[in-house]
């Protein structure tokens, strides 16, 4: 039994994807954000997990997301944040973000259809150093699953790699998801729209430099 754990926040102007401004404006890197938030939803949904969370920082939560139940993130440093989240549940849980919605469904089945007892954990690493999946096993006792994050510095290059580490020093087992791309940049943004063309995260880029043909 796997819990499913989307981690968002609302997508409001200044306050999401802000590095793709001025490339952007602030309203349309919401929007993108959005959209990048829904085609994670609806992946989510395709998933076979017996529950799907939306951990959310924010007020109204998007309408795809009408299907999971919607618990705040607790205040705090996203490491912290991340480790409440595996402390809160006790089944397997398999966390994702919102800023790859290039994923699909079949990249995540391994963790619902291989997850044996030869694997502790799985992890999905990003090409700018972080990870945008993380999959650990039911707690243990003696092994608290908050431990295996809280503390490890977030949002740098060696992000994924000192997760890693945290994780194989804990003695677990783990298996790799594949490596993609987050969208920080404006140049994430095409990259990742042109990989995964029928998105409603690509549909909306597209239309924004439609409308703005100097975009670079």
């Amino acid at each position: 039994m796997t819990t499913l754990v989307v981690i968002a926040k609302e997508c409001l102007p200044g306050r999401v994807k802000t590095r793709l401004h001025p490339a952007l404006t602030y309203e349309q890197a919401a929007e993108l954000a959005a959209a990048s938030l829904d085609d994670t939803l609806a992946v989510a949904l395709a998933l076979p997990a017996n529950r799907r969370i939306l951990a959310f920082d924010g007020v109204i939560p998007p309408p795809a997301a009408a299907d999971f139940e919607i618990v705040p993130q607790i205040s705090g440093t996203l490491d912290e944040r991340l480790s409440a989240i595996f402390d809160s549940l006790s089944d397997s849980v398999l966390l994702i973000g919102m800023d790859t919605p290039q994923l699909t469904a079949d990249l995540l089945d391994p963790v619902f259809t291989e997850w044996d007892d030869s694997t502790d954990a799985w992890f999905g690493a990003a090409h700018d150093g972080g990870f945008w999946a993380l999959a650990l096993g039911k707690p243990t006792p003696g092994l608290q699953r908050g431990h295996l994050i809280r503390g490890v510095p977030m949002s740098r290059p060696d992000t994924g790699d000192r997760q890693l580490a945290r994780l194989r020093n804990a003695g677990l087992r783990v298996r790799h998801l594949p490596l993609l791309t987050d969208v920080d940049t404006i140049e994430d943004a095409d990259a990742v729209a042109r990989v995964a063309p029928h998105s409603r995260f690509a549909a909306t880029f597209l239309a924004m430099r439609l409308e703005e043909p100097d975009i670079e």
